[in-house]
């Protein structure tokens, strides 16, 4: 169908951005979601600022000489996906990795001034705190950041490899195997918890149930960054609105999210009116039946580790 596709990280680096005829253009770099910044080998997977530089590149090059712009979504999915597992490491390591593809987004405006970035998320995921009371008395007046700069892994793989059924892990370990490597590899190594207690270890050796297993290791990371969580689900906490570049000053302030849709309309002078039209005389039907088991934890009795990040 006039696709150009490419799946692994040699045919990113070769992508010749002033090539005119890639477009239009699919890159797939995992079989599902793509790894968390905290997990991702970069010889693998290129980062959400390198794909969003490529990204900029060839739009620009493609229109270049038609001078009618290009609209670039770039979505930093993980960022919700870590929050609904109540991972705060993973979570602020693809917030990062966010930041770093603003920062690239915004070099682009600044060599094209007649461009807006707009940065803005759809929700709140988790019902985040900076703060988190651990015993009855009267709680500290504290957070620990240091306490997630040496984790190495999100609990999405630590999950991966403990669980006797999910690829990567080995099913023939028996439960003080288990017990080992959680006490000798998973807290000390991967979470950089030296202090794990024995019931701790314990309840993470012989849990498999991957729900339950990832509040366990949640638990562990979130307590002693004094980090609090109020759900696995969405908020309704309001979210920070950016914009830089041409017209940026008329989304200052507090708006509603349909005033960032207007603003995009005015700003690229689309008539939906007509496409919501089109839209209606071509209506297309979901070809295969909806299943509401999909959007829960597990699927038909098997536990699905990406399952509970799917309700986005």
């Amino acid at each position: 169908n006039g696709y150009t596709t490419l799946s692994t990280r040699k045919e990113f680096d070769a992508l010749d951005s002033a090539d005119t005829g890639l477009l239009p253009l699919l890159g797939t770099f995992a079989s599902s979601h793509m790894d968390y910044e905290i997990d991702r080998d970069p010889k693998v997977q290129p980062s959400l600022a390198e794909m969003a530089k490529k990204a900029l590149d060839i739009l620009e090059h493609a229109t270049r000489k038609r001078n009618d712009g290009f609209f670039l979504m770039i979505e930093g999915s993980r960022i919700d996906m870590a929050a609904h597992t109540n991972d705060p490491a993973a979570h602020v390591r693809d917030i990062l990795a966010y930041w770093d593809a603003v920062s690239v987004v915004r070099k682009f405006v600044d060599a094209h001034p007649d461009t807006v970035l707009i940065s803005v998320s759809d929700h709140e995921t988790g019902g985040f705190s900076v703060a988190k009371q651990l015993t009855p008395e009267y709680p500290e007046y504290k957070w620990n950041p240091h306490a997630l700069e040496s984790v190495k892994h999100s609990i999405e793989y630590i999950s991966s490899q403990l669980l006797p059924h999910q690829p990567g892990a080995d099913a023939a370990k028996t439960e003080e195997d288990r017990y080992r490597t959680v006490r000798d590899k998973v807290f000390p190594e991967w979470l950089a918890i030296k202090d794990a207690t024995h019931e701790e270890i314990l309840a993470v050796a012989s849990e498999t149930d991957s729900v339950k297993l990832r509040q366990l290791l949640s638990n562990a990371i979130s307590n002693r960054a004094q980090l609090g969580w109020a759900t696995h689900g969405h908020s309704a906490v309001d979210v920070n609105l950016y914009a830089y570049g041409k017209d940026a000053h008329l989304l200052r302030g507090n708006h509603e999210n349909t005033d960032i849709g207007d603003f995009i309309v005015k700003a690229l002078g689309l008539d939906l009116a007509s496409v919501s039209s089109k839209i209606r005389a071509e209506r297309v039907v979901q070809s295969t039946q909806a299943l509401k088991e999909t959007w829960f934890g597990r699927r038909n009795g098997i536990d699905d580790l990406d399952a509970p990040e799917h309700s986005h």
